[in-house]
């Protein structure tokens, strides 16, 4: 049997929703997260956290789900077709921020293990997540404190962890029908065991531990920054992108729709409010043109 701690990483995503949902509270100052927990009819269940019209987050869910069933669904095992109709537990910390102000950006970040028995002595096992960063009206310097925060949590563990990595992001992260990224990336992995258990998930700590870091400074610095109706509609306009990439990619939502997971706990990811527009342009040489321009494709950012 190998030797894996999964009472240590329920410890472990349980302790890191708690430390950012205190730290979100604080920064925002008005609202706070009401709790739901719930149980799973197929086995689990979870605890999700819930804030609505904060001072500086006009929603923000951070959700905990531990489940297990006898069969992994198909937006698990499309890598891994020989681990089909294999019993599983699955669990794992997810959270989206929306927050009011235009120039404040979304964020969505998701720390998560898998473990299956694959017919063997030895459970199959892995782990998965990261980071990423949705400007309407992006800064370049957060964009690059962001990502330094990123190369941070990985270069403990190789010299090209990080360019992997932000990579993987880049490609995940991108609307096919749209031929734009979601944002301006981050970090994300799937499948990790190849390090072995305690380098994987010491790989995924320092990555869940470094979300707050990168994220609360860009939230200080962009809160009060005036905003009027134009940026607002913007706002919700983009939000329209978001809505689009989870419900047409998204593997997390796809999973947790076929396991028969909670409706409500796998779509509080969602934005409150969101409008679409057809055929928007953007002005010429506007800053809503410079989001499309200079943002929305992969870019180095640290090497500039």
């Amino acid at each position: 049997m190998s030797d894996i701690n999964i009472e240590a990483v329920e410890d472990y995503l349980r302790s890191l929703q708690a430390r950012i949902v205190a730290s979100l509270e604080d920064i925002d100052g008005k609202a706070t997260f009401g709790q739901d927990r719930w149980d799973r009819p197929g086995g689990g269940g979870g605890d999700s956290r819930v804030l609505v019209d904060g001072a500086i987050f006009e929603q923000a869910g951070v959700g905990f789900s531990l489940v297990f069933g006898k069969e992994l669904p198909p937006a698990a095992t499309r890598s891994r077709p020989e681990l089909a109709g294999h019993n599983y537990r699955a669990m794992g910390v997810s959270l989206v921020l929306h927050p009011r102000n235009p120039y404040v950006p979304t964020t969505h970040a998701n720390f998560r293990f898998f473990s299956t028995n694959s017919g063997g002595d030895d459970p199959v096992w892995w782990f998965g997540g990261g980071f990423d960063l949705t400007p309407c009206y992006p800064f370049h310097d957060d964009v690059l404190h962001w990502h330094r925060k990123a190369k941070e949590a990985c270069d403990p563990f190789g010299d090209d962890v990080y360019e992997k990595y932000k990579k993987s992001c880049d490609e995940y992260f991108y609307l096919k029908h749209r031929d734009e990224t979601r944002g301006v990336g981050g970090l994300f992995f799937d499948d990790l065991n190849e390090f072995g258990f305690d380098k994987s998930f010491a790989f995924t700590k320092s990555v869940g531990d470094q979300f707050l870091p990168a994220y609360l400074p860009i939230v200080k610095a962009r809160k009060g920054h005036k905003f009027g109706e134009r940026q607002r509609e913007f706002q919700l306009y983009r939000r329209g992108r978001y809505v689009e990439f989870n419900l047409i990619y998204d593997r997390g939502t796809l999973f947790g729709l076929q396991s028969g997971g909670r409706s409500e706990s796998i779509l509080m990811s969602l934005p409150p409010r969101v409008r679409w527009e057809y055929g928007w342009k953007p002005q010429p040489g506007s800053p809503e043109a410079d989001l499309y321009k200079n943002y929305l494709r992969p870019r180095d950012w640290l090497s500039q």
